[in-house]
């Protein structure tokens, strides 16, 4: 009995290697897909450092107040469009 388990185990293990072998993707894929969310991480973040800047030269003085507060609200955006990226490609 315990025979016909392990047979059986081994099998659907062989079985789930080889599928996980066919189903893999290239590098050219993977790189694809990091280079998305690479993208989707850092124009939020850019965005912002360059609107928060361009904020702060309206006002007088040195004030970086606009900038720092977009550069962490893209950062979120950037995270949360992330999330939502690898959401949908499950």
């Amino acid at each position: 009995m315990d025979k016909d388990k392990l047979e059986k185990a081994t099998q659907r293990d062989c079985d789930r290697l080889k599928d996980a072998d066919k189903n893999r993707g290239t590098l050219l894929a993977q790189t694809t897909y990091l280079g998305s969310l690479a993208l989707l991480m850092v124009i939020p973040a850019i965005g912002g450092a360059y609107l928060g800047s361009w904020i702060d030269s309206l006002f007088e003085g040195y004030s970086v107040r606009w900038t720092v507060s977009l550069i962490i609200l893209g950062i979120a955006l950037g995270s949360f469009n992330i999330y939502l990226f690898i959401k949908g490609h499950d």
